[in-house]
């Protein structure tokens, strides 16, 4: 079929000129409108969503509810961050019996590396004495816990234990105590000390520590290494014995000695103290009138700061100096300061004095932190237990996450408070 195409007569399709006219000027105003709508929507901003927060993955070991009811809603502070220290999401308590296994057992603090955990603790023998030629010291600030008590002769050496960080040189090392040896077995630590008295040596190298044990060989210089992790620095003539925790781990380990990771259970942390507590800014512990010490509280750091004392008073007064960390030149400092009062007794009568330290059962003391001081009772129930302490009604005592220095003083000290906020210990055997 054909099409049939329709016969138009334009002359009957004609318009007038000015209708036209009109009607391309509104063709030409909507299409302008439609081209500018276009391009207002071209450069509208396109709404930017907001970033998804990604949730690291949880470790593989729960971390622990806390067992104190809160009192508040308050929100926990978190400690004082410490160098190698990993200081995020601190539970709020922790132990005594559990915890997380990037958490270190004697500090309460998650580290940063935790195949320092999966080791045992290395124990060094630090003096301080005579002032001139062994201060400042080396490490003592990197230390987790020291314990500070007395040798002989009116002077007191730190055994200073290192397990959330390494130090690359502690010192000076100077000889070994009777105690040495509760330590060793409360801490399961490898220990180097300078030697010591004849009748020491034997209890210390006749025990089953005699593996874990490190004296000076051959003399080598700083800085320690596998092979030599004691060493010798001599500035000015002083020839000192230092060590580094690292070096003396890997001694032990080359040695064929188990140094895994022990079972150091114990110690309780909570980043709330107790309630109870007398407040005290200042506590001072005087061993002799050339070995004394204090220990101010601070406010803004939360932390208790070490001075060392600067003359030897024979009459004229104690005069202190702060004692500083040569690693880092960082004022000795502690979350937690505890008075262990236990019975001393001769071992040698002077001269050449030896002190028996019973440190094991249970005894009275009294606790640090947070600007408050709290009396206790410490317990070491048996050979190998970690120091532990409770409050008057037997419950833990709750150690603040951080550092832990034990001043170890007779059970006749004497205790006195000389002003407001301010205490005061004096030794005395037994």
């Amino acid at each position: 079929m054909t099409p049939t195409w329709r016969n138009l007569d334009y002359d009957t399709m004609s318009v007038n000129s000015n209708d036209l006219e009109h009607f391309m000027r509104k063709s030409i105003l909507l299409l302008s409108l439609i081209v500018l709508a276009w391009l207002v929507s071209c450069n509208r901003p396109t709404a930017t969503p907001l970033p998804t927060q990604t949730l690291s993955p949880s470790a593989t070991q729960a971390v622990p509810t806390a067992t104190l009811e809160p009192t508040s809603a308050k929100t926990m502070s978190s400690p004082t961050a410490t160098p190698g220290a990993e200081m995020s999401a601190t539970p709020v308590s922790l132990g005594p019996q559990e915890y997380p296994s990037d958490v270190n057992p004697l500090t309460g603090l998650r580290v940063a590396d935790t195949t320092l955990l999966d080791r045992r603790p290395i124990a060094v023998k630090v003096n301080l004495i005579p002032r001139y030629a062994t201060r400042p010291p080396w490490g003592l600030s990197q230390a987790d816990i020291v314990y500070d008590y007395y040798h002989n002769d009116g002077y007191t050496r730190l055994y200073a234990i290192f397990y959330g960080e390494d130090a690359s040189l502690v010192g000076p090392v100077r000889s070994g105590r009777l105690l040495d040896v509760d330590l060793t077995r409360m801490y399961q630590s490898i220990f180097a000390y300078g030697s010591a008295d004849a009748a020491i040596n034997d209890r210390l190298l006749n025990s089953e520590l005699s593996s874990r044990l490190v004296l000076e060989g051959e003399r080598s210089s700083c800085p320690p290494t596998l092979q030599k992790p004691l060493c010798r620095f001599d500035p000015s003539g002083f020839d000192l014995l230092l060590g580094g925790t690292q070096a003396l781990s890997q001694h032990i380990t080359s040695q064929n000695v188990a140094n895994g990771r022990q079972d150091l259970r114990g110690m309780y942390f909570h980043q709330e103290a107790p309630p109870s507590g007398d407040a005290v800014s200042q506590v001072s512990v005087r061993y002799s009138g050339d070995d004394y010490l204090r220990w101010d509280y601070d406010p803004a750091t939360g932390r208790y700061l070490r001075f060392q004392d600067n003359v030897y008073d024979q009459g004229s007064g104690e005069a202190y100096a702060p004692l500083i960390d040569r690693n880092n030149d960082q004022q000795i400092a502690a979350e937690n300061i505890v008075i262990i009062l236990a019975r001393h007794e001769y071992y040698r009568q002077p001269p050449g004095e030896i002190i028996e330290i019973l440190l094991s059962g249970t005894g009275s003391g009294y606790a640090l932190r947070d600007g408050k001081i709290y009396p206790v009772t410490w317990e070491r129930p048996t050979l190998y237990s970690v120091l532990t302490l409770r409050m008057p009604d037997g419950t833990p005592y709750p150690f603040k996450p951080g550092k832990t220095w034990f001043q170890v003083m007779g059970v006749n000290s004497v205790n006195s408070q000389p002003a407001e906020g301010v205490w005061r210990f004096e030794f005395r055997i037994p």
